[in-house]
This record gives structure tokens, C-alpha cells and sequence, in this order.
């Protein structure tokens, strides 16, 4: 059984929550299972005191975790095909498609990115997380576009910290209900998981996240704007919830989207991450990367 300690001396640690701290700092455990362990008793506080998982964290604590790793999940490689922009011997760009899964997870284990990373690219599986081998980010199924996957630990941790610093720029072309009268804005509700539901995010929350995301018109239609998206913070499907929480949810989002479609489009997620740019963990300089819009969402700007 894992016996671990850790000890806040990093300022920037301090006032994270304390599930949050773990779940970035124990790459074998999930944030969900590391919640029950608090809740069970596993997690002690400055030696004493049980603790929740909502405790933000101060300069000097000391946590001690035990818990016993769960049955390793058996990611099999799978000849699938990727969309490789860019590929050098520390890691990828990807252009991932519409209906992907990132990496296996609870009823997913098979059909998802990683399983086509490690077809391609075996080493990955050394670097980071068993089950999350060589990714540092991630976009829901349904959005296509860019992703960097880290090929060696020297740049997964350079990219994890660069993500976790805000360093890395990304941005969606995202088509929306309605017409903005506007050329941009800022939405900086704070989110967190639903009061009633909660598989979804929403701003009526009891345990909300400061979350900001910027956007400019790029052109207005008749019934809807397509807009220049940058996340700031990176929630959980922080955008399509701003847009919906707005007024202006993403045309095709099934979840935060309008329940009755009385137009005659009929869409995938109109959300694209068309823009990616980092620094390189090995010559330190800001690469970019632009992806235009796959074929399906071009031939809905065309429709109208």
C-alpha cells in the first residue's frame, strides 16, 4: 500500500484545493478516487486532522495519503489512423477528429487516441500516466482540432507545467445561436458540476471556479454568429457552458445546446481548436500551429 507525504512549500500550491493538489501530484490515482479516499479517512492532514476534499491548501501543510492502487486497466494498441500536423523525436501535434475519445476511462477502453498513439508511437507508453500515456490535455469527443502529446518525459513535464502556467495558447472557431451585436467579449462566470446533475457543468454550482473566456465575431449569418474563441482557464467543458450560460449556445451541442431545433441545420459540435502554440521543451521557442475547419463544418458555413 502507498504510504505518501507531501509537504506545501510552493506558493502556487497554496490555496488549491486539496483533491486538486493531489490529482495533479498522483498520476496513478484519478481526481474522483482520490475524493473518496479523503471522504474514507485515507488522507490526514499536518499528521491529525481528517480532512475534506474541498480544504484549500496553506504554505507549510503536511499530507499524508495511503490507498491501494486499483486493477491496472489493459490499454491495447489499435492500428487507427492520425492526422499528424507536426512530429519530432519530443512529441505531436494532432489534428483530432470529431466523436474521439481522448484516452480509456470508465466504459471507454478501446477506439480512443491513446490506443492509436501507442500503434504508432509504443514509446509513449512510458511517458506520464499508464492510462494516460503521452497526453497533457484534452478536448471533449465531439470538438476536433490540435492537441500536443508528449513523446519523452523531458517534454511532458515541460508541457504540464507550461499548461499549468498558462504558457500554451489555444483557440476555437465555435458557430453559435444568434446574433451578437458585439465584435467581442468576455464571459467569466464562474463553473463547477450542477447543483442537481452531476455529470453536468453549469454556473449554478455549489462549489464554483474562477473560469474566463474571450471571444471576438468573426462573422455574422441570419440566425447565427461564428466566433474567435480563447479560453483563458481551462474547465471542464468551460466553453460550451459560457456560450450556453449566454444565450448563444454552440449549434450542435447536444448537452448545453437547445433542446428543440427548429432550423434546418443539422450539425456535429460546431467546436474547433483551430490554434495551438507552446514553448518547445527543447530549443525553448514558441512554436504555432493552424488547422483549418474539416470539411463537415466548412459545408454548414456554406449552407448558410
Amino acid at each position: 500500500m502507498p504510504n505518501k507525504k507531501y509537504r506545501i512549500k510552493d506558493k502556487s500550491d497554496e490555496g488549491k484545493r486539496i483533491d486538486v493538489y493531489l490529482n495533479e501530484s498522483i498520476s496513478d490515482l484519478s481526481r474522483s478516487q482520490i475524493q473518496n479516499l479523503i471522504q474514507r479517512g485515507n488522507v490526514l492532514l499536518n499528521q491529525k486532522y481528517p480532512t475534506k476534499p474541498s480544504y484549500h491548501l496553506r504554505y507549510g501543510d503536511m499530507i499524508n495519503i495511503q490507498y491501494i492502487l486499483p486493477p491496472p486497466l489493459e490499454i491495447y494498441p489499435e492500428k487507427i489512423p492520425l492526422d499528424i500536423v507536426y512530429q519530432d523525436r519530443y512529441l505531436l501535434v494532432i489534428n483530432k477528429p470529431s466523436g474521439m475519445v481522448v484516452h480509456p476511462g470508465a466504459g471507454t477502453t478501446k477506439h480512443t487516441l491513446v490506443n492509436a498513439l501507442l500503434y504508432h508511437f509504443p514509446e509513449i507508453k512510458k511517458v506520464g500516466s499508464k492510462t494516460r500515456p503521452g497526453i497533457v490535455h484534452r478536448l471533449d469527443k465531439d470538438t476536433s482540432g490540435l492537441m500536443v502529446v508528449a513523446r519523452n518525459i523531458k517534454a511532458y513535464e515541460s508541457l504540464k507545467d507550461q499548461f499549468k502556467k498558462r504558457v500554451v495558447e489555444k483557440r476555437y472557431r465555435a458557430l453559435v445561436w444568434g446574433r451578437y451585436l458585439r465584435d467581442k467579449g468576455i464571459v467569466s462566470w464562474p463553473i463547477g458540476r450542477h447543483i442537481k446533475n452531476g455529470a453536468r457543468m453549469s454556473i449554478r454550482t455549489k462549489r464554483p471556479k474562477k473560469s474566463e473566456t474571450r471571444f471576438s465575431v468573426n462573422k455574422v449569418f441570419k440566425e447565427f454568429s461564428l466566433l474567435d474563441i480563447k479560453p483563458i482557464t481551462g474547465r471542464t467543458h468551460q466553453i460550451r457552458v459560457h456560450m450556453s450560460a449566454s444565450g448563444h449556445p454552440i449549434v450542435g451541442d447536444r448537452r448545453y445546446g437547445k433542446k428543440k431545433n427548429k432550423s434546418t441545420i443539422k450539425s456535429r459540435l460546431f467546436l474547433h481548436a483551430y490554434y495551438l502554440s507552446f514553448i518547445h521543451p527543447k530549443n525553448q521557442k514558441r512554436h504555432e500551429f493552424i488547422i483549418s475547419l474539416p470539411n463537415e463544418l466548412q459545408n454548414i458555413l456554406e449552407k448558410i
